[in-house]
């Protein structure tokens, strides 16, 4: 969790935060300052850290609101340490994730947590090669993270 590894290359799929073909959604809000919550913010908050470049319409790839960087398929790892490094020093904590997504969780002031993940992706239908594009998604997870949902049928109390 520690390393964002893209070796493996593998997309992973979230309800949040999902591939397509399709023209991505419009840039949504920035989870990365620390005053407000994940919801509330927009790209241009959003730090672009070296070697990225903004990306606004995320490669075409994504059909859920994100926030996108791009940058060499060959430095795309090495971007995910660095974007969890600064988010760590914003208050996030890396609480989940896999080979090419981290989910991260931050405390609100008056209770509960914001939740947001960033994933790493690249366009499969053309080739793997280092110089291609790659891509980091972040994108805030609806609600507040640390309340457990009820199952299905049972009433919260």
């Amino acid at each position: 969790m520690n390393n964002l590894l893209i070796a493996a290359l593998a997309v992973a799929v979230s309800p949040t935060l999902t591939m397509a073909n399709a023209q991505a959604a419009p840039a949504a809000p920035s989870p990365v300052q620390a005053e407000a919550s994940a919801a509330d913010l927009t790209a241009s908050d959003f730090p672009v850290l070296a070697p990225a470049q903004a990306s606004s319409d995320c490669g075409g790839l994504l059909r859920s609101p994100a926030v996108c960087v791009t940058a060499r398929l060959d430095q795309i790892a090495a971007l995910g340490t660095a974007y969890e490094e600064h988010l760590k020093g914003l208050g996030w904590l890396a609480a989940d994730g896999d080979d090419n997504r981290i989910i991260f969780v931050r405390r609100r002031e008056n209770g509960g947590c914001d939740g947001m993940q960033m994933i790493a992706f690249y366009d499969e239908s053309k080739p793997a090669e280092a110089t291609a594009p790659g891509y980091l998604g972040f994108a805030a997870i609806p609600g507040d993270v640390c309340t457990g949902q009820p199952a299905a049928g049972v009433t919260p109390q």
